[in-house]
């Protein structure tokens, strides 16, 4: 169990930076550095710019965080016709 509970933002990502990482700017005009969370990466759920992000981050560092959930957006679908077919390993 944490020391400190962690704190969840809302916010959009601005930039998409290198290794992983992404500038997103919070609902209170704060700019920070998040990269996606290992969920997130294991089922390859992916963040474009322009997109809107709950991002989680500790009270001692208040300048980087985990992106945690990437809300839907309506002109996306995730129907049948997104997904790749007759892909074999």
């Amino acid at each position: 169990m944490a020391k400190e509970e962690l704190l969840t933002m809302e916010g959009c990502i601005e930039d998409i930076l290198p290794d992983g990482r992404f500038a997103v700017l919070l609902d209170n005009e704060h700019r920070i550095i998040a990269y996606t969370a290992g969920k997130m990466r294991k089922f390859r759920i992916r963040a474009v710019v322009g997109d809107r992000v709950h991002v989680e981050m500790t009270p001692y560092d208040l300048s980087k965080g985990r992106i945690v959930y990437r809300e839907r957006t309506p002109g996306q679908s995730s129907g049948p016709g997104r997904r790749r077919g007759n892909f074999k390993r």
